[in-house]
């Protein structure tokens, strides 16, 4: 079977869907890979790294024409789908709960579409859970940017000058990101709170060597999937009482709360942003998906009274060469796990749990459960 990955074109995406490493893997395992044109020129590597590792070098109409299964980052242009090799098999993130269109574009052109934050959060599908791997760097992004921004130092430091107190930052959200950025704002000195409606995490949170704050919001938990469940206005309104004068008392704030395939809850009111110190800094991760922070922008950094939000978006792609390493893993873990060495053939077998979670559509039918259900409750 032949493997095509043309370039991303998303405006400023670095990250690349597979490297020479992951590509040597498949070769051995008996795929043909071909790879855009200067495919990872934005990481620094050459099409003659991609040749050395067994790939063959192609222009991107002939890729996208004559490959079995075809490897992206982010979702295609929706003009690019009649373009595929009917019955082919396409993999990439592609927000499919807002994507109606690209979706049908999918069925209605006999591809099999693959969309990666679909993949189910459990312990046999983690090693090719994309969306943790990039939520994982994001968080590291995330406190590294507010560090920078900042006109203070995180950690403390006794001098013969006098003793400088640690910076204090507080995390909102304690999943994969959060977590992520409790331990660097950790590394970094800092003396470091944080929250989630689940207090499952406490016990994460505090093996980090941060404090965990308790707000008594009553009845919460998470999915079954390990997210959040979304909280009640009376919930989020007590939410944000009880983080006010955290907040107010924080030198960075760094918030993380999405709600999968919905909006992300607006957290942090702008009467919250004026009260802290002036000079302090947030971090809104959740910007592309609507922000938990009023006023923040997506890829600005706007400032409320002294206060900085930094709203930039894609922060995985700030650390493009990890984040294309992590991504390219989950990717070759993926096809790994369903490819049948003795026909050299791909088996989509559709009784399959991870399958059920994130094939999207096959056969010319949308066939994922939730996406139908979605598609059902909106008619």
């Amino acid at each position: 079977m032949n493997i095509g990955i043309p370039k991303e074109i998303f405006p400023q995406e670095k990250r690349v869907a597979l490297i020479p490493p992951s590509i040597d893997r498949l070769v051995k395992k008996g795929f043909e890979v071909t790879v855009e044109k200067n495919l990872g020129e934005t990481i620094g590597l050459t099409d003659a790294d991609y040749e050395k590792a067994g790939a063959l070098v192609a222009d991107r109409e002939k890729i996208l024409s004559s490959s079995d299964i075809v490897l992206r980052l982010r979702k295609p242009p929706e003009e690019e789908i009649a373009k595929l090799k009917k019955n082919s098999l396409h993999v990439s993130f592609l927000d499919p709960f807002n994507e109606t269109k690209l979706i049908d574009a999918f069925a209605q052109n006999q591809i099999s579409a693959v969309s990666m934050e679909m993949i189910p959060r459990s312990t046999i599908a983690q090693k090719m859970d994309a969306l943790s791997s990039q939520a994982n760097l994001a968080g590291y992004v995330a406190v590294i940017l507010a560090a920078e921004r900042i006109n203070k130092i995180l950690p403390m430091m006794m001098t013969p000058a006098g003793t400088i107190a640690p910076a204090r930052v507080f995390v909102i959200g304690a999943g994969v990101a959060g977590l992520q950025a409790i331990a660097t704002a950790k590394r970094l000195g800092a003396r470091v709170e944080a929250f989630d409606t689940r207090p499952v995490v406490e016990e994460q949170v505090q093996s980090l060597g941060a404090k965990f704050i308790k707000i008594d919001l009553g009845e919460t938990g998470q999915t079954k999937d390990g997210y959040a469940k979304a909280l009640t206005p009376e919930q989020i309104q007590k939410q944000r009482e009880g983080m006010a004068k955290i907040c107010a008392n924080a030198d960075i704030v760094i918030t993380t709360a999405q709600l999968f395939g919905r909006k992300a809850p607006l957290i942090l009111t702008k009467d919250i942003v004026t009260q802290m110190k002036p000079g302090s800094v947030i971090v809104d991760m959740a910007v592309e998906s609507g922000g938990n922070v009023e006023g923040s922008q997506p890829d600005q950094e706007v400032d409320i009274q002294g206060v900085r939000i930094i709203g930039l978006t894609n922060l995985p792609g700030r650390v493009a060469v990890h984040a294309s390493q992590m991504y390219s893993s989950n990717l070759v873990n993926f096809l790994e796990t369903f490819w049948d060495t003795e026909t050299k053939q791909l088996s989509l077998n559709l009784e399959d749990s991870i399958l059920q979670g994130c094939l999207i559509t096959h056969h010319g039918q949308i066939v994922n459960e939730t996406i139908k259900r979605l598609r059902e409750s909106s008619e």
